[in-house]
Order: C-alpha cells, then sequence, then structure tokens
C-alpha cells in the first residue's frame, strides 16, 4: 500500500468512526450496554457496507463486533460483500469472542481504535485481557497480530508515519473520538451499567 493509500485509509477510518460507529454506541450506553462498536467497509471504495454496536443487553454475546457481523450476515446476500473483499473496524481491540468472530466470518484483516491497555485503565473494563490471561494464558494481551487468518493494526498506530494528510485535520478528528468516547465511557460507569442482567458489567 502507497502512501497516499495510507492516508486516504487513515482519513475514511476515523471518519467512520465518528460518523457511523459512534452515533450507535451512544444509543447502546443509553440503553445500558458498552462502548464498543464497530463496523465494515468495501476495501474497493472505503464505502459503509454496515455498522453496529454492543448489544449486550439483548444477548450477553452481542458485543459490538460479533452484533455487526450478526447485521452483515442479515443483509440479502446479492448486497453483501465477500468478507474477505472487505475492511473491519473496531473502536477497540476485539476481546477473545470477537477475535474468533472475526476469523470464522473470514474477515482477513481488522482496525482497531482503542487498544487492551485503554480498554482496561481508561474505561474500566478489565474482562478482555483477563479472559485472555485466564482462560488462553496469554498475558498482556500478546496474542499474534499477523497469522494465518489475519492481520490487524491499531489506527493510532498508523499516524506517526503519515506523510500526505493534513495533521491538523487528523488530529483534531482523533482528540474528537478520545473526548467522545471518554463521555461515552463516565456514561456507562455511572449509568444504567448491567442494568439488564449482562454477566461481566
Amino acid at each position: 500500500m502507497n502512501e497516499l493509500s495510507e492516508d486516504i485509509l487513515l482519513t475514511r477510518l476515523l471518519e467512520t468512526i465518528k460518523e457511523d460507529i459512534l452515533p450507535l454506541t451512544q444509543q447502546g450506553v443509553a440503553a445500558g450496554s458498552k462502548v464498543f462498536g464497530a463496523a465494515i467497509l468495501n476495501k474497493q471504495d472505503y464505502s459503509l457496507v454496515v455498522a453496529g454496536t454492543n448489544n449486550e443487553i439483548e444477548n450477553p454475546l452481542w458485543h459490538g463486533e460479533v452484533h455487526t457481523i450478526k447485521l452483515f450476515h442479515e443483509m440479502p446476500a446479492s448486497k453483501r460483500p465477500v468478507a474477505s473483499d472487505c475492511i473491519f473496524v473496531s473502536s477497540h481491540e476485539p476481546c477473545s469472542l470477537c477475535l474468533s468472530a472475526i476469523t470464522w466470518a473470514g474477515f482477513d484483516n481488522f482496525y482497531y481504535f482503542f487498544g487492551y491497555q485503554e480498554t482496561t485503565s481508561v474505561f474500566n473494563i478489565p474482562h478482555d485481557l483477563k479472559i485472555l490471561k485466564e482462560v488462553f494464558g496469554v498475558v498482556d494481551g500478546q496474542y499474534r497480530r499477523q497469522n494465518s487468518f489475519w492481520e490487524c493494526r491499531c489506527i493510532m498506530d498508523m499516524l506517526p508515519a503519515l506523510k500526505g494528510v493534513d495533521r491538523k485535520l487528523l488530529d483534531s478528528q482523533v482528540n474528537d473520538i478520545v473526548d467522545a468516547y471518554n463521555k461515552l465511557s463516565d456514561s456507562y460507569q455511572s449509568g444504567n451499567k448491567g442494568s439488564g442482567n449482562i454477566p461481566l458489567a
């Protein structure tokens, strides 16, 4: 991937989080679900296929990524691209459930904004790292980010290498996203968190 397409991709990933995932997540948090959301884009033109958010108040398995994959497969087959022709975008680094769902659904990539450490320390949701450690023996979330199924990248790690982009605009988008999710986290932690008998609230 050349510098120009990398710049365009990153800009589109941030737009997707801010304009497509975030509004849905605001609704989800207001209803009592967690702050996680996802979207699926076409690789060819980066257009939105579908976006979703955590819906664990309906089903504890409807994590942001899993629920988005569910919505993806509820689309008519004639309008649904092949998973390997898509880009998977996640607001937060996927937990073990979502890593498996992304794999089983046939996506060969995913991008995330917030990493596990932020999910634990900033968003006060420690389950991702704890499950990886207790169930799989994976310490500090160090799974293989490049493997025979997919490659994943942290959006924030992509920023320093970019050259052909308006950094002021990009930094503003990043700050807007961080501020919005911080507010959502405060709302979730102080609101009706776990009101739907969610096992790991």
